[in-house]
């Protein structure tokens, strides 16, 4: 695969020496797509040449994952023009997709458990009639798991595979469907050093046959194991296009985390109080383990990693929705057990929701219901009934203070801005005056504007003294709000950064499972 023009970048110097003398089996040409405010692809050309492992590397929401969509016609683009073997397409749908010969394979494998191996792997298929001949088409399976040295009863039901076996079932349907280019998008997460082995020995196999491959991945090691090439993109344009043999793990993640910081400024460092919350040996099973931390009043802690890492995970345990099952959480000196939210809220913890319209708030109440429903019974009277007055009291403070642009504390929350219902979010657990504030992706979704509003609000509440979790794929917000950042990567904590120390490079270098010239401590 190669990357040209449309973006005002020249090629590599190192690109048209090693580009595949094979004519491409898929080009993208200037390719764009938008998403309402956001602007996801800009004009981003690519070229899929037969026999290349082609790699692509880039932060999360730098376009990959709208780029693979486009290929597999989950989205069609906004401009721009696709060929497959030089005839400009229309890839109308994922049928589409694969009746060209275009397939992926995705972290989780979109396996049917009750089908046996040998239906998953000829489920696309539209040409073996009503009638199937069941003997040709385990004898067929067979053939093409053995042609890429697996061994499966394909009569056996799809159930209990381990995620290797499933990702092989997977590969075998797209050779099925006479794949010309295959897309693995974080084929690995889930799988171990060993079952990546066997993965890859299939990869590499499939790339001695023709096939076209892009391999997405945050995991740099398996990146500089596997491809020929190595793509970055940032912001939905293409970086940087070079031969893996002259990519270092540094020059990758330094083109990922080069872009500018537009109107983010740097939050003043705190005046950090009396320790408020420690917390040792935190584990969930199957989500993070041995999570160390201490956080103290009017701080601001940044967990940053790449999706997947279990930052989350984290915030959720300490909100009780998700309990920890072992480790240790200390509140002001005091040992606590947090199995609830109720738990969570009667210790002084409060947690906004990454996502609000789902979990965050009740889109058909009221500003003012949204902001009393977690201490609603402070608002009753003794006959059980809401105080209306004092709840639409409360309701116009929170408005005044965090500048809610609404007529009314009455009007409905589905009818106000996005960035407006995130300031409604903020006041409904500000309401509940916690001392440990627990924010997930707290700008996700709201324009520049109420970015910069909301960042001034943490601001504001770490000066009170309250201490702040910041959880955030946004890596410049991180390090312009945080006085410490934690980096955490598939559930493990790889690091503590002091404000000085953390820059992004050295967050993703840690993220991305590189070793750092600094040393992970617990607390400053």
């Amino acid at each position: 695969m190669s990357v040209s023009g449309g973006n005002g970048l020249a090629p590599d110097a190192g690109e048209a020496q090693t580009r595949s003398p094979a004519p491409p089996v898929l080009e993208m040409r200037n390719i764009a797509k938008r998403f309402s405010g956001t602007q996801a692809l800009e004009d981003v050309s690519l070229a899929l040449h037969p026999g290349e492992i082609h790699a692509l590397l880039g932060e999360n929401g730098a376009g990959k994952s709208t780029l693979i969509k486009i290929m597999t016609g989950v989205y069609q683009p906004d401009r721009g023009e696709i060929l497959l073997s030089g005839a400009p397409i229309a890839i109308a749908s994922a049928a589409d997709a694969q009746r060209r010969g275009i397939a992926a394979i995705y972290q989780e494998p979109l396996l049917f458990p009750d089908l046996n191996v040998a239906e998953n792997i000829f489920i696309s298929h539209q040409d073996l009639g009503a009638l199937t001949n069941w003997r040709q088409m385990f004898r067929r399976a067979e053939e093409i798991l053995a042609s890429l040295g697996v061994v499966l009863d394909v009569r056996n039901a799809a159930r209990g595979l381990t995620l290797a076996a499933q990702q092989s079932v997977e590969i075998a349907k797209a050779i099925s469907l006479n794949v010309r280019v295959l897309i693995m998008d974080e084929p690995t997460a889930s799988l171990s050093a060993h079952e990546v082995a066997q993965l890859f020995g299939l990869v590499k196999d499939l790339r001695g046959k023709g096939v076209a491959i892009l391999f997405v991945s945050h995991r740099l090691e398996e990146v500089f194991e596997i491809a020929d090439k190595v793509t970055v993109f940032r912001d939905g344009r293409r970086i940087s296009t070079r031969p893996r043999t002259e990519v270092t793990p540094q020059r990758a993640i330094a083109d990922m985390v080069g872009r500018e910081m537009g109107l983010l400024q740097a939050r003043p460092p705190a005046r950090r109080g009396d320790l408020l919350l420690s917390v040792r040996g935190l584990m969930r099973e199957g989500a993070f383990q041995d999570v160390n931390f201490d956080l103290h009043r009017g701080e601001v802690l940044g967990f940053a990693g790449l999706i997947g890492a279990g930052r989350t995970d984290v915030g959720l345990a300490l909100f009780g929705i998700e309990p920890a099952s072992a480790g240790t959480i200390t509140l002001d000196g005091e040992a606590r057990t947090i199995r609830s939210p109720g738990q969570a809220m009667a210790c002084g913890i409060a947690y906004l929701s990454e996502d609000r319209r789902q979990l965050g708030l009740s889109l058909p109440m009221s500003i003012a219901a949204n902001i009393s429903l977690p201490v609603l019974r402070r608002y009753l009277n003794r006959l059980g009934l809401i105080r209306i007055g004092e709840e639409r009291k409360t309701a116009e403070q929170y408005r005044r203070r965090l500048a809610i642009r609404a007529p009314s504390v009455d009007l409905a929350v589905a009818k106000l801005s996005g960035g407006n219902q995130q300031k409604v979010m903020l006041s409904k657990w500000l309401n509940t005056h916690p001392s440990l504030l627990i924010l997930d992706e707290p700008t996700r979704g709201i324009d520049v504007g109420a970015k910069v509003e909301v960042h001034a609000m943490i601001g504001e509440l770490a000066a009170e003294g309250i201490g702040i979790i910041l959880i955030s794929s946004d890596l410049p917000e991180v390090l312009a709000m945080s006085d410490r950042v934690l980096v955490m990567r598939e559930g493990r904590q790889m690091a503590i950064l002091d404000r000085g120390e953390a820059d992004e490079e050295t967050v993703m270098t840690a993220a991305m499972g590189q070793a750092i010239a600094l040393e992970s401590e617990v607390a400053a």
